[in-house]
């Protein structure tokens, strides 16, 4: 693949572009944290040190009719142009239709292209906006949706963009708008995802919820649009797997197995710990706990549907456990999980594998791009109106695009 420089100033059709630095609109927020920086997990350094290097490529093209071959790509992040928000006068540009059906129209006309490309396991992450057509929200991202859903894809999420702060709207009758969507869309069922992975970085539980509250990095470039680094970041790590089999296809996906470590910070998992300890419990007593959970306790024992099915050994190590823990035996139910390895194919152990591949269909400065390779994943970019500079080549964590 040859690598090229980054696409400053606009996208292919128009579309928001993918600088490095700054959100939509320039939006400012001031109450969040700042993104964390893209970087490459261990894995390619330890379990996975044989894949190949990852590459960027950029090529000049429509997102409809992409020169890609069938399966061939895991993930799908990018932002389309919003309906009827900026016209950059490129000719096949998306986004300045006449209705917001024919937007719709050739949105469909990018997903199933973008289905042809994904392999059976991958998935799409749309960044959409909604749009006023005579005083009123024309219903952009649910129409999207309706016409997918339709169209054979399951909508996964519809995550909220949330923004504390934003341009100011002169509008004196309504709300700012401070929110935008992120729309996850997959052909089947069985796709990739690493939600334990996602978590562990992102924290605030394990499934840290649909709405992502994003700082804004700052942005000096020159185009009007930028997309954050930070929702690419996040989609990478939800939906691109670290490698893939070479013959199949395969992605390459997380085993974890929960663990008796507890969070010692907190009385209630310290007491029980210690209770543990007193009792000389064994691991076959902790995992025995969380076989059966709470359901041979109280109510549960009553109304839960499939109490009582576990062997008759691991019954007998929990309840020894429980007489001992009393109830600070469900501080076991919620221990540490960790991940104990990654699943194979039929192809066997010996099997090549290569980096995940991720697609941005409407590059534009190429924050995609750059946000895949610097977390170890190959990036494709395409775009109408291909504009790039120097820096894009050398792919320092923090390039420069617009000086």
């Amino acid at each position: 693949m040859a690598t090229m420089p980054p696409q400053r100033g606009r996208t292919k059709n128009g579309a928001h572009t993918t600088d490095t630095a700054g959100k939509m609109s320039g939006e400012a927020e001031t109450t969040l944290l700042e993104p964390r920086t893209p970087v490459p997990p261990d894995e390619y350094a330890t379990t996975f040190r044989e894949a190949e290097e990852p590459t960027v490529e950029v090529k000049v093209g429509d997102a409809r009719t992409i020169a890609m071959a069938d399966d061939s790509a895991d993930l799908v992040v990018t932002s389309p142009p919003y309906y009827k928000k900026r016209d950059y006068g490129v000719e096949g540009q998306i986004g300045q239709e006449t209705t917001p059906k024919e937007y719709v129209d050739a949105l469909m006309d990018c997903l199933k292209e973008w289905r042809r490309i994904l392999r059976p396991t991958g998935s799409v992450f749309l960044n959409v906006g909604d749009t006023y057509v005579k005083r009123s929200l024309a219903g952009i991202p649910g129409r999207i949706e309706a016409a997918a859903i339709d169209d054979g894809w399951l909508v996964r999420n519809r995550i909220i963009w949330a923004k504390d702060g934003g341009m100011p709207e002169p509008a004196k009758n309504r709300l700012a708008g401070r929110h935008e969507y992120i729309i996850h869309l997959t052909p089947r069922s069985d796709y990739y995802y690493d939600l334990f992975g996602y978590s562990q970085d992102v924290g605030n539980g394990a499934n840290p919820g649909d709405v992502w509250r994003i700082n804004p990095e700052r942005n000096m470039g020159r185009h009007l649009a930028p997309f954050p680094r930070e929702i690419v970041r996040r989609a990478i790590l939800l939906a691109c797997p670290l490698v893939v089999c070479k013959k199949c296809g395969t992605p390459k996906s997380r085993k974890v197995a929960r663990t008796d470590q507890l969070d010692p910070t907190r009385p209630q998992a310290k007491r029980a710990m210690e209770l543990a300890k007193e009792a000389r419990l064994t691991p076959e007593h902790i995992a025995a706990i969380q076989a059966t959970g709470v359901s041979d306790a109280g109510k549960a024992l009553r109304v839960q549907t499939g109490t009582g099915r576990n062997a008759v050994t691991v019954q007998a190590l929990a309840a020894e456990a429980k007489k001992a823990l009393g109830g600070y035996f469900r501080e076991f139910t919620f221990a540490r999980k960790v991940t104990v390895g990654w699943t194979g194919c039929d192809c066997g152990d010996d099997a090549p594998y290569e980096r995940g591949v991720v697609l941005d269909p409407f590059m534009g400065t190429g924050t995609t791009l750059r946000t895949a390779y610097s977390m170890g994943r190959t990036g494709i970019g395409v775009d109408l109106n291909p504009i790039t500079d120097e820096n894009f080549t050398g792919f320092t964590s923090q390039p420069t695009l617009d000086q």
